[in-house]
């Protein structure tokens, strides 16, 4: 599974850790991902969705369907 936030398109991205003496190394900055189940009262059933922390708050204060059709608008979700 690739870590990416099927709702919000947060995925790895790439910068550098930099040392006390400014000594720069690549590193990954990774995305806060929980894989969740939700339940969708509009199709009476329970969706299971990799979301980041961001998402889940976005989630409790628009709703799940809400979220799900603007990010299959995005092309976050298939």
């Amino acid at each position: 599974m690739s870590r990416v936030c099927q709702l919000t398109g947060k995925k790895v991205i790439v910068g550098n850790s930099v040392s006390h003496s400014h000594i720069k190394t690549k590193r990954t900055f990774k995305p806060n991902l929980h894989l969740k189940k939700f339940w969708v009262p509009e199709l009476k059933d329970f969706v299971y969705l990799k979301v980041s922390a961001k998402a889940i708050r976005t989630i409790d204060k628009k709703g799940v369907l809400n979220c799900m059709t603007e990010a299959f608008q995005k092309g976050y979700l298939k």
